[in-house]
Formats: C-alpha cells, sequence, structure tokens
C-alpha cells in the first residue's frame, strides 16, 4: 500500500501546485474547434452513418455542422482524432 499511497500523494501534490500556477510536469491538452461537416465528409458518411458510427444523434449532429452547438469533452477529442486520421479512427473502432 506504501507505493500506491505515494503514487497517490505525487499526483495530487501535482495537481495542487498546476491549481496554483506553478509550473511543473502537467501536460494539458486542449482540443481544437473541428468542422465536422468536413471530417464526416472526409470519412464518407452520411449523417445518420456518422451518427451511429460515433455515437452520437442525428439531431445533434445537424447542430454541429450547423454551427448552432459546437462538440465538446470526449466527443471533441474524438472529432479531433477523426480529422487527423479518419480511415485510420474507423479501421481501430471496426477492429
Amino acid at each position: 500500500m506504501g507505493d500506491v499511497f505515494k503514487d497517490i500523494e505525487k499526483g495530487l501534490l501535482e495537481a495542487i501546485d498546476h491549481a496554483s500556477g506553478v509550473e511543473g510536469k502537467v501536460r494539458i491538452f486542449t482540443p481544437k474547434p473541428v468542422d465536422v461537416k468536413e471530417i464526416r465528409r472526409k470519412v464518407g458518411l452520411t449523417q445518420k452513418g456518422f451518427a451511429a458510427t460515433f455515437g452520437i444523434s442525428v439531431s445533434t449532429l445537424r447542430h454541429w455542422e450547423r454551427g448552432d452547438r459546437s462538440p465538446q469533452g470526449p466527443a471533441l477529442v474524438l472529432l479531433n482524432v477523426a480529422a487527423k486520421n479518419p480511415k485510420g479512427l474507423l479501421k481501430l473502432m471496426h477492429g
């Protein structure tokens, strides 16, 4: 249990330092905004097919494509991966 506690303590101290503005080893990834319609075009799927493949509703996809809403959180991260390598992502997803 000693090693587990030390790992947790180390992570907590790094988080506290980061929150306080202290430079450290914390790496932050901020996903870029994406053009969902362009990604879907690159993947070559219909709205219905794209929504089903990525586990989102067609309604949400349409909002993203029109620009009234933007993908957030894990969806934005996944779409950033799709923007860089759409065919590779599909290959990974379909095993």
